[in-house]
């Protein structure tokens, strides 16, 4: 017996914003992509720090949305960022404050009076991360340093509720970006941080709401701007590496799940987080139905790139990997100075032992040496988190399942364990938000209960 076809005029469309690109994927109901849009993200000046590039982001959704096509047939907009960003907002009158820029740092002598102040690892599962990378430094650091601007914020929000905030008018908040590394949750309780409390920045944070519900329509200003229809279900949204690990927590829950981007996060459902270390970047993370999930991490997109320079990575082919091992090059954390699982180590380019300059590596073999490295830092990453292999398998989403030589190398390191490599087209931040905006949200349940509290809506 035939199946039927899928309904024609039920678009979900995908805003998923990373740090170095913003993609909007536009995807039908039997999960094929009709149309993508990709926009490099640039910051910008902020008042007396980096800010993320939000006026030019809402000018390309402004000028771009309304070009898609089949956007009358669009049902639903579900929204993934990444994480470290939160914005202040005045319901009426927008961004108070700029969100901030994580790779920003200029926190002198604040960044150890909040450590000071801070819980510890074993409250909140945040480990102290440089940069802005812990967003309740950002927060603690605008509160010091623009106290009156703070004190017209009427709600803080994550990220992905920002943009959901500008796409519907409704405030809210969400778990899986109020507990990546933050300082401002605890997993294991299943509510804000004590040291939120004290701050006061808990009772300025909306309502929570699920990552899969829908929070309201499009606000009908916007609606008609964007040739959208006004009825259009904005979904609450979710941290980026979370909407990846969200479309396998139900089919294989205690699978090790490998998200690649500019940032590596390799996230372990099924193990414990005792035993963690919050000097490697390991930390305690916050999955989109509440359960804290072990996770370890590095910034392995950027160091891709430092390690590739010019050449290309198509480049990283099967073959190159064979004369890069067979040639004894080698490369050693690590290659930015943004934590992981090794820091404070300055990277090194060895062949044979001997270090060189990465200048001396032949171009042509440079990204499957980015590719080797990679590989093994994530190797050092899966033996820690999962020590005795409980995970039978690791599944590899993002841009380096396209990458031959990685998968290579990385399938043999992390013997007995199966390489899953994703197959899908779109990306796993991408598929798992639109699982997200399915009725159901592919059937996820919250694990505990939040306190929930009035939406707030913006006037049209």
């Amino acid at each position: 017996m035939n199946k039927p076809l899928p309904p024609d005029d039920d678009l979900t469309l995908v805003l998923d914003i990373g740090k170095s690109h913003a993609k909007l994927v536009l995807i039908d109901a039997a999960g094929e992509v009709v149309a993508r849009q990709v926009q490099p993200n640039q910051s910008t000046p902020g008042p007396g720090y980096t800010a993320l590039g939000v006026p030019a982001l809402e000018a390309w959704l402004l000028a771009t949305i309304p070009e898609l096509p089949r956007r009358r047939a669009i049902r639903r907009l579900s929204i993934t960022t990444h994480g470290a960003a939160f914005c202040g907002i005045d319901d009426a009158k927008g961004l108070v404050l700029p969100p901030m820029d994580y790779e920003w740092d200029g926190y002198g002598d604040t960044r150890a009076e909040w450590q000071a102040l801070a819980d510890p690892f074993e409250e909140t599962g945040t480990p102290f991360l440089p940069m802005g990378l812990n967003a309740g430094l950002q927060l603690h650091w605008l509160q010091r340093h623009h106290g009156e601007a703070c004190a017209r914020v009427q709600h803080w929000l994550p990220y992905p509720q920002y943009w959901a905030w500008w796409f519907s008018g409704v405030a809210c908040s969400e778990v899986s970006s109020l507990g990546c590394h933050t300082g401002l949750w605890s997993p294991t309780q299943a509510d804000f941080s004590p040291w939120a409390y004290r701050a006061g920045l808990a009772a300025r944070f909306a309502p929570i709401r699920r990552a899969w519900e829908a929070i309201g329509t499009l606000r009908p200003a916007l609606a008609q701007r964007l040739d959208l229809p006004p009825d259009i279900q904005v979904m609450a949204g979710s941290h980026d590496s979370n909407a990846c690990l969200a479309r396998y927590l139900r089919s294989d829950p205690n699978a090790l799940v490998l998200s690649t981007g500019t940032w590596c996060v390799l996230m372990a459902p099924g193990a414990s987080v005792e035993g963690l270390d919050a000097t490697r970047d390991e930390l305690v993370n916050v999955a989109v139905d509440g359960r804290p999930v072990p996770t370890a991490r590095f910034m392995g997109g950027r160091e891709f790139a430092v390690l590739c320079g010019e050449a290309s990575p198509e480049l990283a082919t099967v073959e190159a990997l064979a004369e890069v091992m067979r040639e004894g090059w080698k490369a050693v954390p690590a290659f930015t100075e943004t934590g992981g699982p090794f820091p404070g180590q300055r990277g090194r380019v060895l062949r044979r032992g001997i270090e060189i300059s990465i200048d001396a590596v032949p171009l042509a073999l440079r990204p499957a040496l980015a590719s080797l490295y990679c590989a093994e830092v994530t190797a050092a990453m899966v033996q820690r988190l999962d020590p005795q292999a409980a995970a039978d398998s690791l599944i590899l989403e993002g841009p380096l399942a396209a990458n031959k030589a990685f998968c290579e190398a990385l399938g043999r390191f992390i013997e007995p364990r199966r390489l899953v490599i994703s197959q899908d087209d779109v990306e796993g931040t991408a598929r798992g938000a639109w699982l997200l905006g399915q009725s159901d949200g592919g059937n996820l349940r919250a694990r505990k209960s939040l306190k929930k509290g009035p939406n707030r809506r913006h006037p049209s």
